[in-house]
C-alpha cells in the first residue's frame, strides 16, 4: 500500500485525506490543531449567533470516520533531499511515496498588528472579537473599523470577504439592539476599490450597501501602522477606532521560506497545473495546494476554500493516475472562479465570477439561512452523518 503524508488540517488537507483513503492509500494527516475550523461560518461567533464549538470539528472524530492516521504537531523543517519532515515535538516523518503540503500561508506583518484582531487569524481571535464587541455594546457607543490588507507581490492572497461579512453582521446586531445610531462603522483598505475582484456589478452594489447602511469608507491609502485607538496611514492621516478588525494579506509560509522549494516573489510554492512541485526542473513526489500555493490564472483570482478542495480532489486523482502508470491528469486552472454567499446577518448576496461572467444576486432573509444550512451540511457530511452532495 502506497504511503501519503499530508501536512495541514484545513480545507485542502482534510479533503486530500478523505479522497486518498477512499482510494485505499495509507494516509497520515498532520495538523497543528486538534480540530478542523470552519472559517466561513466563524463570522457568527462575534455576534453570538454561534458558539466556538459549533464551528469546530474534532479531527479525532474525522479520523474515526475516514480512517486516516492523525498526528497533532507543527511542521518545523522540510528536507526534500532526504524526503524528511521534522516537527516541533521532535518527531521526523520520512520515506513517503507522496507528500501533500497544505499548511496554509503566513500573514503580512503590519506595524502595530497586535492592536488589531482578525476573523481570519487564529480561531481564538473570534472570541476576542466577541469580547471587544460586548465591551462596546455595554458602553453603548463607539467607533469600529473593519478592513483588510494587500500583498502587492501576489494579489490572490487577499481575503476581504469575511471582513465585509463581519461588518454587515455587526451592523445588523447593533440595529437589532436599537443602538446602531450610536456607532460609527468604517471600512478601510489600501486599494482604491476593495472588492473589485468580485466584478464591476458587485462593486456598484457594494457601494449602494455602504451608503444605505451608513458605513463610512477609507480607501486608497497604504496603512503605516495600527495604534491603540487609531489607524495611521501613509500621509500621516488618522482614523480613530475603539476597535479594529483587520485581515492581513497572506504571504509565503515561514517553513517554506526556509526550504529549497521553489517559490514566487511572495513566497508561495510554485506548482504546475496538476499541483505538483518541480525542483531544478525535475518532478518531485511533492504536491502543494490551497493558500500555500502560487495560483496561476486570471488577475482577479482568489484563494478560497472551494478552490482548495477542487485542488485536493485533483491531486488524489492524479496520484492514482501516476501510480497506475497513466497520465490523464486533472488541472486546477480551468476551475478558477470566485464563489461565495456573502452574509449580512439578515440576508446574503450570491457572488460568482469566472472568465465569462460576474454576478452578484441579493438574497434577502433566505440567503442568511442558506449559508447556515451550508455550515450544517459541511460539518455533518464530513462526519459521515449525512450524504455528500456530488460536486460539493
Amino acid at each position: 500500500m502506497k504511503k501519503v503524508l499530508i501536512i495541514g488540517g484545513g480545507f485542502a488537507g482534510l479533503e486530500s485525506a478523505i479522497y486518498l483513503k477512499k482510494a485505499n492509500y495509507d494516509v497520515t494527516l498532520v495538523s497543528d490543531r486538534s480540530y478542523f475550523y470552519i472559517y466561513p461560518t466563524s463570522i457568527w461567533i462575534p455576534t453570538r449567533e454561534k458558539e466556538f464549538e459549533d464551528i469546530c470539528i474534532d479531527l479525532k472524530k474525522l479520523q474515526d470516520v475516514h480512517g486516516f492516521a492523525l498526528v497533532i504537531d507543527k511542521l518545523k523543517t522540510i528536507d526534500t533531499i532526504s524526503n524528511t519532515y521534522e516537527f516541533e515535538s521532535g518527531i521526523s516523518l520520512k520515506s513517503y511515496d507522496h507528500v501533500i503540503l497544505a499548511m496554509g500561508s503566513s500573514k503580512m506583518k503590519a506595524n502595530g498588528i497586535e492592536n488589531t484582531l482578525s476573523i481570519c487569524g487564529d480561531p481564538e481571535q473570534s472570541l476576542k472579537i466577541r469580547d471587544e464587541l460586548d465591551r462596546l455594546i455595554t458602553k453603548g457607543s463607539g467607533k469600529i473599523c473593519f478592513g483588510f490588507g494587500a500583498n502587492p507581490k501576489d494579489m490572490s492572497a487577499i481575503r476581504g470577504g469575511p471582513a465585509f461579512e463581519l461588518m454587515f453582521n455587526v451592523h445588523n446586531l447593533l440595529q437589532k439592539k436599537g443602538i446602531r445610531d450610536n456607532f460609527e462603522l468604517t471600512f478601510f483598505a489600501p486599494m482604491l476599490q476593495p472588492g473589485k475582484k468580485m466584478g464591476e456589478k458587485a462593486l456598484k452594489m457594494m457601494a449602494r450597501f455602504f451608503k444605505h447602511l451608513d458605513i463610512k469608507q477609507h480607501f486608497g491609502k497604504k496603512i503605516k501602522s495600527f495604534e491603540k485607538g487609531s489607524i495611521l496611514f501613509e500621509d500621516d492621516s488618522k482614523l480613530l477606532s475603539d476597535f479594529t478588525m483587520f485581515i492581513p494579506a497572506g504571504n509565503g509560509h515561514d517553513v517554506i521560506q526556509n526550504s529549497n522549494l521553489p517559490t514566487n516573489e511572495a513566497g508561495f510554492v510554485i506548482i504546475d497545473d496538476y499541483c505538483q512541485v518541480k525542483i531544478d526542473n525535475k518532478q518531485t513526489n511533492i504536491y502543494a495546494l490551497g493558500d500555500l500555493a502560487a495560483l496561476q490564472g486570471a488577475e482577479w483570482r482568489a484563494k478560497q476554500g472551494h478552490i482548495a478542495e477542487i485542488m485536493a480532489k485533483n491531486i488524489a486523482f492524479n496520484i492514482q493516475q501516476k501510480d497506475k502508470g497513466l497520465s490523464d491528469f486533472k488541472g486546477y486552472q480551468e476551475h478558477i472562479n470566485i464563489l461565495c454567499l456573502m452574509d449580512t446577518g439578515n440576508g446574503a448576496s450570491f457572488i460568482y465570477r469566472d472568465s465569462k461572467r460576474a454576478m452578484m444576486i441579493p438574497l434577502p432573509i433566505v440567503g442568511h439561512w442558506l449559508k447556515k444550512a451550508w455550515g450544517f451540511y459541511f460539518k455533518f457530511s464530513k462526519l459521515g452523518k449525512i450524504p455528500r452532495i456530488p460536486g460539493m
